[in-house]
């Protein structure tokens, strides 16, 4: 039996200690499956997205004194959790999302293994390993001379991004799934004494709000995006050495300024900290602990800049033996059971992926309600604080909603399906065609003012 989105909204918004009396402002409408899945996919987008709205207007009525009630429908909520595979280009598909030799394979021990290749060192570094050629054939022939826990061991000795499949008797059994298991879904913490910050006026919940975004790939730009909605000037700051994959670009980066800084050079890292020194908010996905290499992990961001809201996203979460392993939302889900149980509801030998990246994108909305909730915090109380999510949490909070019975059996929303849900705007990279965001507020609808632009196309400096 499924939990529904109402209550599974008032968990989360319990969980940071948020006020009681929001909750009656928020309208939920539609019902599930709204997705082909066996699991509560459109509950969790619902919920996720609604918990970030509510956020909003939380902090829109504590700036403002303003009264927003909050809407959010569970049909416009599942496209947005699959808004990269909506997206259109002056008409025609987005470029490939995934690399050609990325997703699962079986071994020679007969279990499988899913592979993330669309970095090229993480392309590279499989094929290093295996020894093989780079074609789809090449590499299930050779994976069949390894046993699958094997392959995922050597390739996280190497920091590549591979994974076994598992079930979830399995993973509830693995030291990291135990780890997730003692966590809760997400966590606010202070760390740092300083006075409340007054925010500029606005019209806008989040009007004069300056969030530094170090994140890529899909939850924690849909994080950025999210503040962006909201009106926060969210600055996205990557390096030029660091990959990327550009649909995601294309997609998260609505909203948003981005700039190119690399931290690892003496001039660069000075301008960061002091863009950081006019920032409200920082979230972040690197690895565990490399942000903190530069200077710039939580306990460091605080001291330089006072009152910093600092989010944090991981795979695995921040306990546990894989608390420093790279991820994605796929790899996650092939690990903690997920796809396991998805093909066994499906009826079908080998795994079976969720129709969305949905740790990705409830992970996002979590950071974005993360953030706001403590803004208000700091608004009220002062203090600098820390919002950590992790994919691994977030699965373990997806599969606690609860199973749909005959779920799978729910139509696969097509572009035409959702065309009512979608806007025009134009960008840096020709006419855009996205999912509008579903977290509806009634007195300041969310919006995106900037449009989305390569990487770099920005001076890494705070508009006026």
């Amino acid at each position: 039996m499924a939990r529904g989105p109402a209550a599974a909204l008032s968990d989360l918004w319990r969980l940071l200690g948020q006020p009681e009396a929001a909750l009656s402002r928020v309208t939920l409408t539609g019902a599930e499956p709204a997705l082909p899945s066996s699991f509560a996919v459109g509950t969790a987008a619902q919920a996720s997205i609604a918990a970030s709205a509510l956020a909003a207007a939380a902090l829109d009525r504590l700036r403002s004194g303003r009264e927003q009630s909050v809407s959010v429908d569970m049909r416009h909520a599942a496209a947005e959790f699959r808004s990269e595979r909506y997206l259109r280009v002056d008409g025609g598909p987005a470029p490939e999302l995934w690399d050609s030799i990325a997703g699962t394979y079986r071994c020679g021990d007969g279990r499988w293994v899913r592979l993330h290749t669309n970095f090229p060192h993480h392309h590279e570094g499989v094929l290093a390993i295996l020894g093989c050629a780079g074609e789809r054939e090449a590499v299930a022939e050779a994976l069949k001379g390894w046993r699958a826990e094997d392959f995922e061991q050597k390739a996280a000795a190497a920091k590549l991004v591979v994974t076994a499949m598992r079930s979830f008797a399995e993973w509830d059994a693995h030291p990291q799934g135990q780890a997730v298991a003692a966590l809760p879904l997400m966590s606010l913490e202070k760390i740092g004494e300083a006075p409340p910050l007054m925010l500029p006026s606005g019209d806008r919940p989040l009007s004069g709000v300056r969030v530094l975004d170090l994140t890529r790939i899909i939850a924690g730009p849909v994080g950025g995006r999210t503040l962006a909605a909201h009106g926060a000037d969210v600055l996205l700051v990557t390096a030029p050495h660091l990959p990327s994959v550009e649909p995601l670009v294309i997609d998260t980066g609505r909203g948003k300024l981005s700039a190119q800084l690399d931290l690892r050079a003496a001039a660069d890292k000075a301008r960061f900290e002091a863009l950081l020194r006019g920032a409200n908010v920082l979230i972040q996905g690197y690895r565990p602990g490399g942000i903190g290499s530069l200077g710039f992990g939580p306990e460091q961001a605080a001291a330089i800049r006072p009152g910093i809201i600092y989010v944090t996203l991981s795979a695995y979460g921040h306990e546990g033996p894989w608390a420093g392993r790279r991820g994605f939302d796929s790899l996650v889900q092939t690990a903690s059971g997920l796809n396991v149980a998805e093909a066994e509801a499906a009826g079908i030998d080998g795994p079976k992926p969720l129709p969305a990246q949905a740790l990705d994108h409830a992970s996002g909305y979590l950071m974005a309600y993360g953030a706001m909730a403590a803004l208000a915090r700091q608004r009220q109380e002062g203090g600098s604080w820390h919002v950590r999510v992790s994919l691994a949490q977030t699965g373990r909070w997806l599969r606690g909603l609860g199973r749909l019975k005959g779920g799978l059996a729910a139509p696969d929303p097509s572009q035409a399906d959702v065309a009512d849900l979608l806007e025009d705007s134009h960008s840096g990279f020709g006419r855009l065609t996205a999912v509008r965001h579903a977290g509806l507020l009634s007195e300041t609808p969310p919006r995106w003012e900037r449009p989305s632009m390569p990487l770099g196309s920005h001076q890494p400096v705070w508009p006026d």
